[in-house]
């Protein structure tokens, strides 16, 4: 008796958490023509599971001939966002053209796992923007940062570290905070645990 083919799987990166119409009708294909699982992930990515690992060239081939872009590892994490103030009538600022801003100045740049972002529109914070390591909440006057949340058996709420901020402060910040991250971290580490360091460079909102 045979072993079974070993199974993988592929995360297909949604900016935004937008799921082109292309990419969408391909991955349904895929996923009927492969017996594959289609999941949704928490982080607003597009999974499919249960490939066989001689099929996984070809399926993500024919996904990278629509511009589909794949999470690996040591690539910059997609922000998790909101739906934004388009579409809900709380919403105050546009996390979708500053995730895009985010994605754009930062693809390229290395970080170690365990490094995740989440935007808001409002100060409701529905993304999860207080149990994430870099939070953003739109307010009516900019972005308010905070960092350090986490989830987990022992969750952190993350604390503020700049209010009303704008797209350029903010971006500033997250370059110093990944740079920041990157150096004291070996393997993997949630900013959760170096916010409290003598040398973290956002002391605590007064």
């Amino acid at each position: 008796m045979t072993d079974p083919k070993p199974a993988t799987r592929l995360t297909i990166l949604l900016p935004a958490g937008r799921l082109p119409l292309p990419i969408m009708a391909k991955a349904t294909e895929l996923a009927q023509r492969h017996n594959l699982e289609v999941y949704l992930s928490t982080a607003q990515n597009l999974r499919l599971m249960g490939i066989d690992e001689a099929d996984l060239p070809a399926v993500k081939a024919e996904l990278a001939a629509l511009g589909a872009a794949f999470k690996g590892p040591g690539k910059f994490p997609l922000p998790r966002v909101c739906i934004g103030r388009r579409d809900c009538s709380t919403g105050m600022q546009d996390p979708q053209a500053l995730s895009a801003l985010i994605f754009e100045r930062f693809a390229g740049t290395p970080v170690k796992p365990k490094f995740k972002i989440a935007i808001s529109g409002c100060p409701l914070g529905c993304p999860g923007v207080m149990t994430t390591d870099i939070g953003l909440l739109g307010t009516r006057k900019g972005w308010d940062l905070h960092v350090g949340g986490k989830g987990g058996p022992h969750p952190r709420s993350g604390r503020r570290v700049l209010r009303e901020a704008s797209d350029e402060q903010v971006l500033a910040a997250i370059a110093t905070l990944v740079s920041y991250h990157y150096a004291k971290t070996g393997k993997k580490q949630r900013l959760a645990k170096l916010v409290d360091e003598p040398d973290f460079p956002f002391p605590a909102e007064a």
